[in-house]
């Protein structure tokens, strides 16, 4: 049976993750792959209920890291784990980098409890001990955050993550920028400023480069 295959799509708001994760899942279609879209928080009926909470409702800096991290717990059992197992590919617009960038660097929280809630969440029976179940591969589209709010402008009502002030996804790009720096065999960083079609060039240059589309 054909190994599962677990990518992921990071960067701050406004990108551009969306377009590329869709025209990624029709490349591996194209090649006789089976394809999970998801995303996080979400991905669940009951995910999807903790993250209108987490991206709408005012709460403290370690209720939302809790939050996020429930919702990915039952997004690994219910729907990410079962289809690794069938030999899919599941591509998540967003996994744990996001929490790492975006409550520890973004908000400030301490990075030495993500990490714990990370290794108890994402310990699964199909991994052994002590590895954790982490993507393949993920891909960063890096975006300079004054470009992004350009982006992001009159495009809808944003949610309490999107009406941050530009210091704030300056801070969060660099807690990307950290996780690459950590485990960068994991990472492929994109140049999001790039013209779109460029963009999904090198997106797909580098998953090639991985050997993901044999």
């Amino acid at each position: 049976m054909t190994s599962g295959l677990f990518i992921s799509f990071e960067g701050i708001d406004g990108a551009g993750k969306s377009t590329h994760i869709e025209a990624l899942a029709a490349t591996l279609r194209g090649a006789g792959r089976r394809v999970v879209l998801t995303r996080e928080p979400g991905g669940t009926p009951l995910a999807e209920k903790l993250r209108a909470l987490a991206l709408n409702d005012p709460m403290d800096p370690l209720t939302e890291a809790l939050l996020m991290f429930a919702a990915r717990r039952d997004h690994l059992l219910q729907v990410i784990e079962p289809a690794l197992t069938r030999g899919d590919a599941v591509l998540s617009d967003r996994f744990t980098d996001a929490t790492f960038a975006y409550q520890g660097a973004g908000r400030g929280f301490d990075a030495g409890v993500l990490a714990g809630l990370e290794r108890w969440v994402q310990s699964v029976p199909a991994v052994p001990a002590p590895a954790i179940r982490q993507p393949d591969l993920t891909v960063w589209f890096d975006l300079a955050p004054a470009v992004a709010a350009q982006r992001l402008a009159g495009a809808r009502v944003p949610d309490k993550f999107e009406s941050q002030p530009q210091a704030f996804f300056a801070r969060v790009a660099a807690g990307y920028a950290q996780r690459a720096a950590a485990d960068p065999q994991r990472f492929l960083r994109v140049d999001a400023g790039q013209p779109r079609e460029s963009v999904w060039q090198e997106v797909l240059a580098g998953v090639q480069a991985r050997g993901l589309l044999a």
